[in-house]
């Protein structure tokens, strides 16, 4: 399913395409249940301006990864022009 872990109870960090759960916030999902979308801050970048990931389906319908939306959440903002 989707690729997530707890990095605090890892001994290596968690990379993508996993995301750390205690290391993201959600900024948005699906609406639909079963869609699987999701887009979230990943502060394993930076603290104060996050990369955003979002979900991805890949040609296995069982795999579910995390990839780079925009490398910080300003940029982000400015593609929308937020």
């Amino acid at each position: 399913m989707l690729h997530v872990a707890r990095g605090g109870s890892q001994e290596t960090p968690v990379e993508l395409p996993w995301l750390d759960v205690e290391q993201a916030f959600f900024i948005a999902v699906n609406r639909v249940p079963g869609d699987d979308v999701g887009l979230a801050r990943d502060y394993r970048t930076d603290a104060h301006d996050p990369r955003v990931v979002g979900s991805y389906v890949s040609m296995n319908p069982l795999l579910y990864e995390w990839r780079v939306v925009a490398p910080t959440f300003s940029a982000f903002a400015a593609a929308l022009d937020l």
